[in-house]
C-alpha cells in the first residue's frame, strides 16, 4: 500500500474517531481514552529511541567488538529474544526491588520494551551492515579510512536504507506491546478502555474508539517510516551519483 493510500486510511480513521466523539453519548469516554493514548505514545516514542540505540550498540558489538563484548552482545540478544516481554516487565518491576533496585512504572515500561525490541533490532542492524557489498569495504580500505570512519561515512548510510522497513515493523510491535504495561500499574490506552468499559458497559463504542486510536498511531508510524525510507533512498542515490 502506497503512502497516499495509507494517508487516506489515516484520515478516515481520524474522521471516524471525530464522528464518534461528537456523539453526545460517547463524549464522556474521550478524555480518558485520550489520556491513555498519550501515555501509550510517550512509552512508544521513548522505547523506540532506546531500542534503536541498544540495537546499534549490540550489533556493532557482535560484529566488531572484542571477545567479551561479542559475548555480552550475543547474550543480550538471545536472552531478550528468547524470553517473554511480559515476564521481562514483571521481573523488572516486581523482582528487582528485592535486590534493592526500584524504578518507576514508566521507566520499567520503557526499559523493558526497549530492551526487548532492541534485541530484535540488533539482528536487523547486523544483517543490514553485512548486506553492504564487500567492494564498499575495499573502497574504504583504499581510502585509508579507519573502521569507525568507514562505518560512519560509507557503510551505515547504505545499511540504513535496508534497515528502515523492518524497523517500521518493530516500532509497530513495540506500540502494540504497550498494552502489557497496564499489568505494572500504568494507565495506558488499553487499561483506560477496560476501566471505562467496566464502569459504563458501553463495550462497542469504547473498544471501537480504542481500536481506531491504535490504528491512527500505527499508520502514523508506517507513513513516517515510508517517508524516511524514500528520503534515505534519494540521499543514497545522490551520493552514488
Amino acid at each position: 500500500m502506497g503512502i497516499t493510500s495509507l494517508a487516506v486510511l489515516l484520515i478516515a480513521a481520524l474522521v471516524a474517531i471525530g464522528a464518534m466523539a461528537a456523539h453526545a453519548e460517547y463524549t464522556i469516554f474521550l478524555p480518558g481514552l485520550l489520556a491513555g493514548a498519550w501515555l501509550t505514545v510517550e512509552i512508544t516514542v521513548v522505547g523506540c529511541v532506546l531500542a534503536v540505540l541498544l540495537a546499534i550498540l549490540a550489533a556493532l558489538g557482535k560484529l566488531y567488538g572484542p571477545a567479551p563484548v561479542r559475548w555480552l552482545s550475543t547474550v543480550y540478544v538471545e536472552f531478550f529474544r528468547g524470553t517473554s516481554a511480559l515476564v521481562q516487565l514483571f521481573w523488572l518491576f516486581f523482582v528487582l526491588p528485592d535486590f534493592g533496585i526500584s524504578m518507576e512504572a514508566f521507566t520499567v515500561a520503557v526499559l523493558g520494551l526497549g530492551l526487548n525490541v532492541g534485541a530484535y533490532g540488533a539482528e536487523v542492524v547486523r544483517g543490514a551492515i553485512q548486506g553492504v557489498t564487500r567492494g564498499q569495504w575495499e573502497a574504504t580500505t583504499a581510502l585509508n579510512m579507519t573502521r569507525a570512519q568507514a562505518l560512519r561515512r560509507i557503510i551505515l548510510p547504505q545499511a540504513l536504507v535496508a534497515m528502515i522497513p523492518p524497523w517500521g515493523n518493530l516500532f509497530i510491535e513495540l506500540l502494540k506491546s504497550t498494552a502489557l504495561v497496564s499489568l505494572i500499574t500504568l494507565s495506558d490506552l488499553t487499561f483506560r478502555a477496560k476501566t471505562i468499559n467496566d464502569t459504563t458497559m458501553k463495550t462497542i463504542p469504547i473498544f471501537t474508539l480504542a481500536l481506531l486510536m491504535y490504528l491512527v498511531m500505527s499508520l502514523s508510524i508506517t507513513i513516517g517510516m515510508r517517508l524516511l525510507e524514500r528520503r534515505a533512498g534519494r540521499g543514497l542515490a545522490r551520493g552514488r551519483g
